[in-house]
């Protein structure tokens, strides 16, 4: 198997989204999007004196899906559907936005420590308007990988890796897997050779083979040259890999809403002042 070769290193810097600091590899005026992927925040608040977050409130979506990958505490999940669910550490809450949905999500309590990384994937132009979807996946529903090794353990959410598929089924191909590396750590992760694909480190740091040292808080972006990419840990180092098909479409966004073209972002705007995408009353 030919290893890719890494086009990039982006780094994540803190921005504001609102009120809450968090950590945004992209877009940056250097790559607006890695299509399908749109937008990667990443927030961390550790428990004492300061940690206080109420989480975000009802807002709408449409045209995407934003999915929320819980990597300490517990966020709940709620939206203008009826869905109403908690999410803890390891798991997954993921939403095709579709013709458009109202939710909010916040931590079960806001004293303590939690940490998430909010990834928006654009979908096709065809499903853009199809009836929203909520799919949640714990910790313990998803299939798992350990390496040989036993210092690499995986989680896969969507897609294939490794003869294991993943619970949710998105509108295009996508692979998404969380990995955990201890020190020393090797691991071989195959990715088809059609796919974007990139790696971001919540901390730590690796060596990707044929490239060299990436640490916490970049995104390693692969050119697509080869069928998979070969890592060794460094340091204890938990990681996100998504790869996926190029939609190779139009993408025009306006906040919360990515269309295809302008009309249709005002459409979105004109149908949620509506009321079209549905009412959310949160207890």
């Amino acid at each position: 198997m030919k290893n890719r070769t890494v086009s990039t290193l982006l780094y994540a810097q803190v921005v504001s989204m609102g009120t809450i600091p968090v950590r945004q590899p992209f877009p940056t005026q250097r790559v607006q999007q890695l299509d399908p992927f749109l937008l990667l925040h990443h927030h961390k608040l550790d428990a004492g004196e300061d940690a206080h977050w109420e989480g975000v409130g009802a807002h709408p979506h449409r045209g995407f899906s934003p999915v929320t990958f819980i990597f300490e505490g517990a966020l709940r999940h709620r939206d203008s559907r009826g869905h109403n669910s908690v999410v803890e550490a390891g798991g997954i809450q993921w939403m095709n936005a579709g013709m458009g949905i109202i939710h909010s999500e916040r931590p079960e309590d806001p004293n303590k420590s939690i940490e998430l990384i909010q990834l928006w994937i654009n979908s096709p132009a065809k499903h853009k308007m199809d009836q929203p979807l909520y799919f949640p996946v714990t910790r313990e529903e998803a299939p798992s990988y350990l390496s040989d090794d036993k210092l690499a353990a995986a989680r896969i959410f969507s897609g294939e890796v490794w003869g294991i598929k993943g619970k949710i089924d998105p509108l295009s191909p996508i692979t998404a897997v969380t990995i955990e590396f201890k020190k020393g750590a090797k691991l071989t992760i195959p990715i088809p050779a059609e796919h974007t694909a990139f790696l971001y480190l919540l901390d730590g740091k690796v060596s990707v083979g044929g490239f060299g040292l990436v640490e916490g808080h970049h995104t390693a972006v692969f050119n697509r040259d080869g069928e998979g990419i070969t890592i060794e840990a460094l340091e204890d180092t938990r990681t996100l890999l998504m790869t996926g098909q190029p939609l190779d479409e139009p993408v025009v966004s306006y906040g919360p809403f990515v269309m295809t073209t302008q009309t249709q972002i005002m459409e979105a705007m004109r149908d949620y002042q509506m009321g079209k995408m549905g009412v959310l009353i949160e207890d």
